[in-house]
């Protein structure tokens, strides 16, 4: 069967000052309907730049190469009327910061409706009754549709992009940070909501995220970024309650647990930064970071091996650790 979403070897790449920047570095993700996979990082990790990627809305001056597959369609390759009539027809994203991606002068139900005018998704004179049904469905009474956005709070805009994103019936959704600035209790309703949605309708999910808990709590798989490549990918519950790779360790520990006073009372960060992106060090690029390193993290840029696999070499895991692949040929 044809995935949903389908990435092979996507590399980004930007120009800045006349050096060539990677942004992500060989990812590879799948999405089959009905799923709801996380994609978690630091900020500067490539998550958003994967987001932009997926629908061909990176800026002019940025390289892409790979393979970017919605229903088996390459959008990187597709003409332009073809890509224009994916994008929300199709694959349509949750922007992060509601405030700024909603038109300040515009009306609530006139952004609702454009991208139903613009596929001709349902006859102009069933338009209203439409824009009406979407906003019930992310739980906002029709007579919204009248308001400009800065009526509304952060959490009924938020719900506001999401009845955008849904209007055309697209069967693959990114919501990329869709819960960042949010108090908790909205946070709460806006996953909920979007568990619902995927479940209702059997659209996959491409959630984004900084915040392990989030992602924990609506996907079902999830994968760690660190400099613009995938570290460690596996069922979410394992992911986040016992990762291998010492950046998804770190990563998790930031976040203290509920019931466990010693986390609470001194979360755990990871010292120092991120690597620049344009001058990346040898070997395993966390291993500046890292706790574990050893000597041959100098020399080795793992790829993602598989974690504890069976006896013919699967598993449903995998992580980008010498300490995972030290059996490997050329480990040590």
């Amino acid at each position: 069967m044809t995935s949903l979403l389908d990435v092979r070897d996507l590399h980004v790449t930007y120009r800045s000052g006349g050096v060539e920047v990677p942004a992500v570095r060989g990812v590879d993700l799948s999405l089959d309907p009905g799923d709801t996979v996380g994609l978690a990082g630091e900020s500067g990790s490539g998550k958003s730049t994967i987001a932009l990627a997926l629908l061909r809305l990176l800026p002019d001056g940025a390289r892409v190469t790979g393979r970017v597959a919605v229903a088996g369609e390459d959008v990187l390759t597709m003409r332009w009327g073809r890509l224009r009539a994916v994008r929300w027809a199709e694959a349509a994203i949750v922007f992060q910061g509601a405030m700024h991606s909603l038109n300040p002068v515009r009306r609530i139900g006139d952004q609702i409706a454009e991208p139903l005018l613009v596929h001709g998704t349902v006859p102009r004179g069933r338009v209203r009754d439409r824009v009406a049904g979407l906003l019930e469905q992310v739980g906002l009474p029709a007579s919204r549709a009248n308001d400009h956005p800065h009526l509304l709070s952060g959490g009924q805009r938020q719900r506001v992009m999401i009845a955008m994103a849904l209007a055309c019936e697209p069967r693959l959704i990114v919501a990329d940070e869709a819960t960042t600035a949010l108090d908790v209790m909205i946070q709460a309703q806006i996953l909920t909501l979007l568990r619902r949605l995927v479940a209702e309708h059997d659209i996959g999910m491409l959630m984004i995220s900084h915040d392990l808990s989030v992602l924990a709590d609506v996907c079902d798989r999830v994968a760690v970024m660190y400099a613009g490549r995938i570290v460690e990918e596996g069922p979410a519950g394992r992911v986040m309650g016992a990762p291998v790779h010492p950046y998804a360790v770190a990563l998790g520990a930031a976040f203290p647990r509920i019931g466990d006073p010693a986390s609470r009372l001194a979360p755990r960060g990871l010292p120092g930064d991120p690597p620049d992106p344009a001058d990346p060090p040898s070997g395993c690029v966390f291993r500046p970071r890292c706790p574990v390193s050893e000597e041959v993290c100098a020399t080795v840029d793992p790829p993602l091996w598989p974690v504890d696999p069976d006896t013919e070499g699967r598993s449903e895991r995998s992580a980008a650790c010498v300490h995972v692949g030290q059996s490997k040929e050329g480990v040590r």
